[in-house]
């Protein structure tokens, strides 16, 4: 895992283009704590940060292949590809040479021997830039379900990349200004691909490829979910995801430095660490590692509730003992989480108003605790998107709602609490409205697909496509704040092709959420884990928590000077303000605070104002 920046421009050298690259790459060291390289033509610069994962000693980037000072390619490359050794087998009995083992160079070898197709061969999770001197062309790509990030602008006669908006916005010829649609796209918790708040910047959708070169560019599209009629019955529709479970972990254990897996105790991630559990103990490279989070004094301050009715670490604490990990579970104590270091850190890592608050924080808090003792982590996020795990999927009130269906119960900052200025001024609902349509357009059926089956089909690429991008940019950012890679084998494209394929009666076959996903894992868990109802990540129900937020909040509108006060209604804010103690017990009812001082912030460190 790493980061990348760099520019082109077809039309001739810019000015200080090796100290703009130097720039622009250094603002992502906390990606890459490593290594840093550099590597620049007469019309390309390519940055690279580096985290060491594999060949630790071999594989620096930018990595160039053919002759030393005429390149036929050079790629600097952020991610994992897991089907590296199969890859690189083939190509060697093309005739391809390689100096290192790790699978970068396995990536430039498979571009010279299929071109822009190689990527269509590639399981992994990614995101690059490849600049081949020859043909005076770019390539910048992106994985299929986008885990990785990646973001490009024009700036004059060039063009901008980077794994971050900080680092674009880091070159002297880019002048960030806000768009204050693509606010609106974030607040609003749409997620349309390729747009940020960010006016010029654009993020390159999951599954694409932009190319750029002296004929102009092209976005191309390799990769969308695949329509096609699921004719396995029910054990073999668990079977296979077994199947494909237990392949994509293998694949994706596959490292040179210490690794380790999340476990909260659900369904998802006790999962994982049995299948990795059980895949280290017959290579005799066990046991796995593995950790959860909790805070200090949890069991004093938990309330149950029907968003969340237990504590987690009663069950991941069953899964250790059940499997035998060697297991660490990290207590946050909950002063931590309103410290501005931490709490500027996460702003910091997303470049973006959007955090959920003190999960955002816990959660850096907690992959930084990680990487002290491994550099790479296995997480089960996206069981839910895929599998179908979340309420709403099961609610008959949402499922025939024309809205997209997680706003039924996460929102940032409800369109109530909005300025009129801002939702008139960006179409707020409409645009809302116009996007969930969008979306839906997306979606291909199969013929004679019946209604419920249509309703859910869609659903599921609702999830894939706009609320899946919200979960994985925040684990990315968080985790690369971190220097801690992050895997997530559910977003295997294999496995979701598969599973967006099962009829929903197949998919709640037992009447439940996640029901091929259980049974693919009986035997593997406790039954009290394997049977256990979906619970989110844990947040803090410590009163002094809510105090610190109420008090920030306060101050904000006692200043009164925030361009975020023009956004979130300060009337809004003081009625909630006026709520009694007690009431911000939950992130849900914790969001428009967290909300208004994110772009607060992100004002203020962007523009100064």
């Amino acid at each position: 895992m790493c980061g990348i920046a760099g520019w082109i421009n077809l039309k001739g050298p810019g000015e200080r283009k090796e100290a703009d690259l130097e720039r622009m790459t250094r603002t992502l060291a906390r990606r890459g704590p490593d290594d840093e390289g550099l590597w620049t033509d007469r019309h390309a610069g390519l940055g690279h940060r580096r985290l060491a994962i594999l060949d630790v000693r071999g594989g620096a980037q930018p990595m160039a292949a053919g002759p030393p000072g005429q390149p036929h390619a050079v790629l600097c490359y952020s991610g994992e590809v897991y089907n590296f050794r199969e890859l690189r087998a083939e190509l060697a009995g093309r005739g391809h040479v390689f100096r290192t083992r790790c699978d970068t160079e396995v990536v430039l070898n498979a571009y010279l021997e299929w071109g822009e197709s190689f990527v269509e061969r590639l399981n992994g999770m990614f995101a690059f830039a490849l600049w081949d001197p020859r043909e005076r062309r770019l390539l910048l790509v992106r994985d299929r379900l986008g885990i990785k990030p990646l973001y490009y602008a024009r700036a004059g006669e060039s063009v901008l990349f980077a794994s971050e908006p900080k680092a674009v916005l880091a070159h002297p010829d880019f002048s960030a200004r806000v768009d204050r649609q693509g606010l609106a796209d974030l607040l609003g918790l749409v997620k349309t691909p390729g747009m940020t708040p960010f006016r010029d910047l654009f993020e390159l959708p999951p599954g694409h490829v932009l190319a750029v070169d002296d004929n102009g560019s092209r976005l191309t599209r390799y990769w969308s979910l695949p329509v096609v009629p699921h004719e396995d019955d029910i054990a073999d529709t668990v079977g296979r995801v077994r199947e494909l479970l237990f392949d994509t972990v293998r694949q994706q254990l596959i490292t040179d430095v210490p690794l380790c897996t999340l476990l909260s105790g659900g369904l998802d991630s006790s999962a994982l660490t049995a299948i990795a559990a059980g895949v280290l103990d017959r290579s005799g490279d066990g046991p796995v590692r593995s950790f959860s989070v909790d805070f200090v004094g949890s069991a004093e301050h938990f309330r149950a509730s029907d968003f969340r009715p237990e504590r987690d670490n009663p069950y991941a604490l069953r899964v250790v003992e059940h499997l035998g990990t060697a297991h660490r579970t990290i207590e946050l104590p909950d002063e931590a989480l309103a410290v501005d270091e931490n709490r500027d850190a996460v702003l910091g890592a997303h470049d973006l108003p959007l955090t959920f608050g003190d999960v955002d924080t816990s959660l850096f808090l907690l992959f930084s605790a990680i990487r002290g003792e491994s550099t790479v982590a296995l997480s089960g996020e996206s069981a839910d998107e895929v599998f179908g795990g979340y309420s709403w999927f099961h609610d008959p009130r949402v499922v025939a709602a024309a809205e997209f269906p997680w706003l039924s119960t996460m929102q940032f900052v409800p369109a109530g609490m909005l300025t009129a200025e801002f939702r008139e001024d960006t179409r707020f609902d409409e645009y809302r409205a116009d996007s969930y349509r969008q979306a839906i357009g997306e979606v291909e059926h199969l013929p004679g697909e019946d209604a419920h089956d249509r309703r859910m089909r869609e659903f599921g690429y609702l999830h894939l496509t706009r609320w899946l991008q919200v979960l994985l940019d925040r684990k990315d950012r968080l985790s690369m704040a971190a220097g801690l890679e992050v895997r997530v084998p559910f977003c295997d494209h294999r496995l979701v092709e598969y599973v967006y394929n099962i009829p929903w009666k197949i998919k709640t076959y037992d009447g439940r959420e996640k029901s091929v996903l259980r049974g693919a894992a009986a035997g593997l868990l406790p039954d009290s884990v394997l049977n256990r109802k979906k619970s989110p990540y844990p947040t803090t129900g410590n009163i002094r928590y809510e105090q610190d937020l109420r008090r920030r909040v306060g101050l904000l509108l006692a200043e009164n000077r925030s361009p975020a006060l023009e956004i979130v209604d300060p009337g809004a804010l003081r009625e909630l303000l006026s709520r009694p103690a007690g009431y911000f017990d939950t992130q849900l009812r914790r969001n428009p605070l967290e909300t208004a001082l994110s772009l607060a912030q992100w004002y203020r460190e962007q523009w100064n104002s």
